[in-house]
């Protein structure tokens, strides 16, 4: 099957690991997200300016399209559009109307490419420190909110998949193989 398939959540809901698992099962490539690799590369985002984080989330984003586009046959991207327009809420930036109508719309036509965003629940799996992502609960439920918040209002429901609140991983797989099988 060749789809194209974005993951989405708040760090720690197990994006990452599902989606590896998913690209594996589906025969295509994963794109992992930038940030990490950054993060543990020794980026501090404390250390830049607004303006410098702002570039940064653009920069993650144009990268991530070269990746899905270098894809041709299908991918599973480690993040979607909506959790770059949550990033972009998130952090500050949307007090700028014009330029966040812009990157908005912007991120909006991208869900378009998406045969399905595979939504991740917060509060299923326990934050893990990991020297990366903040284990700050409530920090992550409010970026949680903001991308679900986003699929709800601009992506066609029948595209997002609302991974069920559990643990277990296999039925998790199961359930998004499942939606994609009702894609076709």
């Amino acid at each position: 099957m060749s789809a194209r398939i974005a993951m989405s959540g708040s760090a720690g809901t197990g994006k990452t690991t599902l989606g590896r698992r998913l690209a594996r099962e589906l025969g295509v490539p994963f794109i992992e997200e930038g940030m990490r690799a950054r993060l543990e590369g020794g980026l501090d985002l404390h250390a830049m300016t607004p303006l410098e984080l702002r570039d940064l989330i653009v920069a993650l984003w144009d990268e991530q399209c070269e990746r899905e586009a270098a894809a041709a046959g299908g991918y599973v991207a480690d993040r979607s559009s909506a959790d770059f327009a949550a990033f972009w809420i998130h952090y500050g930036y949307a007090g700028d109307l014009e330029a966040t109508d812009a990157w908005i719309a912007r991120m909006n036509a991208a869900l378009a490419r998406y045969d399905a965003v595979a939504l991740c629940p917060w509060g299923a799996l326990p934050l893990v420190h990991d020297g990366v992502r903040s284990t700050n609960r409530w920090l992550q439920f409010k970026y949680q909110a903001l991308v679900e918040g986003v699929l709800a209002r601009f992506a066609p429901p029948e595209r997002v998949v609302r991974v069920a609140v559990t643990d277990d991983f296999e039925a998790r797989v199961a359930q998004v193989l499942k939606h994609l099988e009702t894609l076709r």
